[in-house]
């Protein structure tokens, strides 16, 4: 028999883990709720012509796809055999797979919108939390299924969106006590240089290659360039492009004697000073202009984000941006919409690395009421009900066992106090309470138990 494993890429979460996740999503999800979003949620799978050509030529080819059903039957094996050779040639065949795990929220989202815009409300404002897949090779920070977050607003072009999603941004960080910064740039930009460059249709072959800046550094990306057809002139003009620095103010200026003449870099540099002089809480620090900021999804047609997190190494732990016509792919045009997602599994790793999680997320059950007899476990157990009417997480050690069995117990699920029962205290109508993390221990009435101070 083969040693028992997960598929490479997905994890298993024990308690503690689930804990803190948790923690994460209720501090993400009680934000969005205060920004006045509604939650929702979409199926695993859609159909497979849903996502295609949605993510651009790097993100189709990172999509989970799925057998169809009966393929074992003898009047499906000749299709079947025949649609994976046009699968291996890089073609789709509906004989094969006509479904797929959804790659991101925001593409099934715009499909929700395109298939209920007749009953919204709009400005449609949601959040979504659900798990995610991509075919990816599994590394720090990035695994074939995770979590996302997401918040959007569709049926509306006010940059006020945009500014509530950096400040949603800021206060989640905020709460989470992570240093990040938040990074804007605006596709309009990005299709202003292409202009410079020789035309919009370059526009896909820049962002992909800048996307990867990071990764790569500036002499392979320009490599890529080259590769990709643009001559030394443009790829110098993209250079002088991604060597903009210094503060906002600074970028800002230089970025006008690059690309100020054209429509498309006038409007987009328009919309970032919006965002930048909007007034924000006084615990809200301006968003960091940066435009190496690419994003190479094809859908966005406007600002784009993304949030770093300070004094680690890891990637992105949210971005978004806006879609004036996300939902014109489905054959609903004119709904403009911006989102954010965070990224739960990167945003873990990061806190568990700089060790940002409280004290109170480590713990569940914060009672131990021993095991001491079968006449003194019936009245623990009595007494445990009412605690736990009273909102307090308690359990029954399970059977008769040492004291020290019990302690350890305790110890290792760090529960942080321990009711002892014993036949005096059963006679006494008394009970021993022992603080375990600093062994302080008192004695109190039965009656009085359900109105201690745990």
């Amino acid at each position: 028999m083969s040693k028992v494993s997960i598929p490479q890429g997905t994890r298993d979460f024990g308690a503690n883990v689930v804990r803190k996740r948790n923690h994460i999503i209720h501090t993400i999800k009680n934000v969005f709720e205060l920004y006045g979003f509604g939650p929702l949620e979409t199926p695993a799978m859609e159909n497979l012509d849903t996502l295609m050509g949605k993510y651009g030529e790097e993100g189709d080819k990172l999509i989970f796809k799925i057998l169809n059903n009966g393929l074992n039957d003898p009047k499906n094996i000749d299709k079947a055999k025949l649609a994976f050779e046009n699968v291996l040639q890089g073609k789709n065949d509906k004989h094969l797979t006509e479904r797929a795990l959804k790659y991101d929220l925001t593409i099934p989202f715009a499909r929700y919108v395109a298939m209920n815009h007749g009953q919204l409300t709009f400005p449609f404002r949601r959040y979504q939390v659900q798990p995610v897949w991509r075919a990816d090779r599994p590394q720090k920070g990035r695994y074939r299924e995770f979590f996302q977050c997401d918040a959007d607003v569709v049926g509306s072009t006010s940059l006020l969106n945009e500014v509530e999603l950096v400040n949603i941004y800021a206060t989640v960080f905020g709460k989470l006590k992570m240093e990040v910064d938040i990074k804007i740039n605006s596709r309009k930009i990005l299709s202003a240089l292409a202009e410079l460059c020789g035309g919009t249709d370059k526009l896909t072959d820049i962002t992909i290659a800048i996307d990867k800046l990071d990764k790569i550094g500036i002499e392979k990306v320009q490599e890529e360039l080259l590769q990709r057809e643009l001559d030394k002139k443009q790829v110098a003009t993209i250079s002088e492009y991604l060597r903009i620095d210094g503060d906002n103010t600074q970028k800002i200026t230089a970025i006008k004697e690059l690309l100020g003449a054209t429509q498309a870099g006038a409007e987009g540099i328009g919309e970032i000073e919006y965002i930048l002089q909007h007034p924000s809480s006084a615990h809200i620090k301006p968003p960091v202009v940066d435009f190496t900021l690419a994003r190479g999804l094809n859908y966005y047609t406007g600002i784009i984000f993304e949030v770093k997190a300070r004094d680690v190494q890891m990637g992105s732990i949210g971005g978004g941006g806006r879609y004036d016509d996300l939902t014109g792919l489905f054959g609903v045009p004119g709904i403009p919409g911006v989102g954010i997602s965070f990224g739960i599994d990167r945003i873990y790793d990061v806190m568990e690395e700089l060790k940002l999680f409280p004290q109170e997320v480590h713990s569940g059950t914060q009672v131990l009421f021993f095991n001491l007899g079968e006449a003194e476990s019936k009245k623990a157990f009595t007494l445990m009900q009412q605690l736990r009417d009273k909102g307090i997480s308690c359990e029954l050690y399970h059977q008769q066992a040492k004291f020290d069995r019990q302690f350890k117990y305790a110890e290792k699920k760090h529960i942080a106090y321990a009711v002892m029962i014993g036949s005096r205290e059963l006679e006494s109508n008394t009970c021993i309470i022992k603080k375990l993390g600093t062994g302080e221990q008192s004695t109190a009435a039965l009656s009085d138990l359900a109105g201690y101070s745990f």
